[in-house]
């Protein structure tokens, strides 16, 4: 079991390793999607998409935010960028 002191240092690493990716980011000139906050890039999304099922991926991403067909589509070919 991790004590309370371990977890701490642990999510001290973290924030640290957060810190220097987002200068890399910046740095490189790199704009970060979090997969969490855009529903185009969630799991089944992603696969569907590297499985090459595009229309998959645009009825997933309607059931998951209940928006239209094309604006759907719209994001699922933004989203392609990211996951190939």
């Amino acid at each position: 079991m991790i004590t309370e002191a371990e977890f701490m240092a642990l999510k001290s690493r973290v924030g640290e390793l957060e810190d220097r990716l987002q200068f890399l980011y910046r740095r490189l000139n790199i704009d970060y999607m979090d997969p969490n906050s855009d529903p185009a890039l969630a799991p089944q999304v992603q696969e569907a998409l590297r499985r090459g099922n595009k229309i998959e991926a645009i009825k997933i991403y309607r059931e998951l935010t209940g928006v239209g067909l094309a604006e759907a589509k719209q994001a699922i070919e933004r989203a392609e960028q990211f996951i190939r």
